[in-house]
């Protein structure tokens, strides 16, 4: 066996450009199969983060949110006491509770009135199944006319084997459907090459740097993700190259500061998906907190409740103004600085980006930074 070194965001830096551009003069917008959105930054599909009220709050500031249709939304018609009782519980009581609530089944008469709520509030309605669940619903969810489908678990592949006589085949569910298809996670050059000749139109990536998920903690899986990204973009630009289909790499999972959505971004990603900024936000059901969708899996859970506490509201986090220096707020801003600084005009020529190994720049030269009280 050979081991190869991976890198993740604080390994690398990107090189200034030799020409720059004013941050107001650059293009964000990000095009997903058609569907464009004026900022590439989507929120998790996660309960403590995308509620039917959220999806319209980030829509408004021109993001996209995620419904987990497999999640609490569509399994009780009032949550607002449930998030108040999981924010109260101890640490210890947490996952315990949560795996009895979440043993409830998904109502498909739930499903149908998020997907009218998020609609009538003017969103474009983005929703998200498990692969065992996605066959069933898949008329429901066309039905009710949402816009967007993501079909996510941990790790998807286009070959899976199960006791199911006849597998989740996704270029037969592209077949049967009107509206893009994204699906994740992966983090390989290979699997995301299968997965688009199978006709996606996007492809989620990270295995397990999520705050809340402790999968690489129990199951010891996951790649950093800036290898992962550029080996799946690498993937992407090859089968647009013959194929003339642009398939698009989203980033997710782990992203802190606006310096990884730019790194992200630099690596290939055409879009992040992030989870925990945005549980931070008041527009969030969370309350202040956040936990991994496999935290509530009744057999072995990978994740984990965290406090992040309510800090700020979504237009802040994404466009300021900010008065902190750890690059956590103004995510949009930080975007657009650096697109000017390296010379991009659009996302993807962020692209074109030279990146450097550099595990020390966050350091150098920062002592007094580093040391001060």
């Amino acid at each position: 066996m050979v081991l190869r070194h991976a890198y993740g965001f604080d390994d690398v830096a990107i090189a200034p450009g030799e020409i720059t551009i004013n941050p107001d003069l650059v293009d964000t917008t990000f095009d997903l199969a058609g569907t464009k959105f004026r900022i590439p930054f989507i929120a998790s599909s996660m309960d403590a983060i995308v509620s039917p009220k959220f999806t319209s709050s980030l829509h408004e500031q021109g993001g996209l949110a995620v419904l987990n249709l497999n999640g609490l939304f569509c399994k009780y018609d009032e949550t607002e006491q449930i998030f108040e009782d999981i924010s109260k519980l101890s640490k210890d009581e947490s996952t315990e509770f949560m795996q009895k609530i979440y043993s409830e089944p998904i109502k498909e008469n739930l499903i149908r009135k998020r997907i009218q709520e998020i609609k009538s509030l003017g969103s474009k309605c983005a929703i998200a199944t498990l692969p065992a669940s996605t066959k069933k619903l898949l008329p429901l969810i066309q039905e009710e006319g949402a816009d967007l489908l993501f079909v996510q678990s941990t790790v998807t592949t286009a070959r899976h084997r199960s006791h199911s006589l006849k597998g989740l085949i996704f270029s037969e569910i592209k077949k049967m459907l009107e509206i893009p298809l994204v699906v994740g996670n992966t983090v390989s050059y290979s699997v995301t090459r299968e997965l688009m000749e199978q006709g996606v139109d996007g492809i989620l990536v990270g295995v397990g740097p999520g705050h809340a998920c402790t999968s690489r903690e129990t199951i010891g899986i996951g790649i950093p993700q800036i290898s992962a990204t550029m080996d799946c973009a690498k993937a992407r630009d090859e089968y647009f190259k013959s194929t003339g289909k642009y398939v698009s790499i989203i980033t997710d999972g782990g992203i802190r500061t606006g310096g990884d959505v730019c790194k992200s971004m630099a690596s290939g990603a055409d879009a992040v998906m992030i989870g925990t900024p945005f549980a931070r936000t008041s527009e969030a059901p969370g309350l202040g907190f956040n936990w991994g969708m496999a935290t509530p899996d009744s057999n072995l859970p990978r994740g984990t409740r965290i406090k992040v506490g309510v800090e700020t509201d979504l237009k802040t986090l994404l466009y300021g103004p900010s008065s902190r220096t750890d690059g956590t707020f103004n995510l949009v801003g930080a975007l657009r600085n650096c697109m000017g600084m390296i010379g991009a005009d659009t996302l993807r020529d962020m692209h074109a980006a030279q990146m450097v190994y550099a595990p020390a720049i966050k350091t150098e030269g920062k002592i007094f930074q580093l040391n001060s009280e």
